[in-house]
């Protein structure tokens, strides 16, 4: 048996290029991004919540330093000196990527920074498992792991490959750069019966379930 809870953080307005895409994707583009996450712990905190929602500010902080109003550009882009310089000249707020850019390793990125954050600050009782990122209400990309693979995981605690150390570092980091708290909405979803809807009462976005407080 476990819980599982969901989150929605909006990322920022990030642009991006496909350098190898025959379409006109090879073109410096953007969108607005929101993410969404799913969190599952096997035991409840003493206020009987998979994780604190108020605890993931510093999160969101992390997470739109590193997309909101970027450039997000591959490590392995043939033009990163060209962009360099446009961010030495102060044209743009670069980020390299290992890996590629796009939706899809934008929610590998959002996933991992997510279950980074959360394990530590619950000391390995909740984990993320899934992030979600929309580029707007038509296009998303899903990241998430096997469950199997993911019990193993709880099971064993924090994640190696990324050191308390190193988490309390970007922590500190994105505080520092983000000092205001923005608006958080969650994605649009035309279609009847999807889980999120465009439906806007009082300044509260709410879905067929029930309201999203912003």
């Amino acid at each position: 048996m476990s819980f599982k809870s969901t989150k929605i953080i909006e990322l920022g307005s990030c642009a991006f290029r496909q350098p190898q895409a025959s379409s006109h994707c090879r073109f410096l583009h953007g969108y607005r991004l929101t993410a969404k996450f799913w969190f599952k712990a096997k035991e409840l905190d003493s206020n009987n919540w998979v994780v604190d929602f108020g605890g993931l500010k510093q999160l969101k902080a992390i997470l739109q330093t590193q997309f909101d109003h970027t450039l997000c550009i591959s490590d392995d882009d043939p033009e990163i000196d060209r962009f360099s310089e446009l961010d030495k000249a102060g044209v743009c707020d670069l980020r390299v990527m290992d890996g590629g850019v796009g939706v899809e390793k934008f929610a590998e990125f959002c996933y991992q920074s997510a279950d980074s954050y959360v394990n530590q600050l619950t000391n390995g009782r909740c984990r993320c498992v899934k992030a979600e990122v929309f580029e707007h209400e038509n296009n998303s990309a899903i990241y998430e792991v096997n469950l199997d693979d993911h019990e193993t995981l709880m099971n064993t605690g924090c994640n190696e490959d990324i050191t308390t150390e190193e988490v309390a570092e970007d922590i500190a980091t994105a505080v520092e750069v983000k000092q205001q708290d923005s608006v958080t909405r969650p994605p649009f979803a035309k279609k009847k019966g999807a889980p999120l809807t465009a439906r806007k009462t009082k300044g509260r976005w709410a879905d067929e379930r029930g309201t999203f407080g912003i």
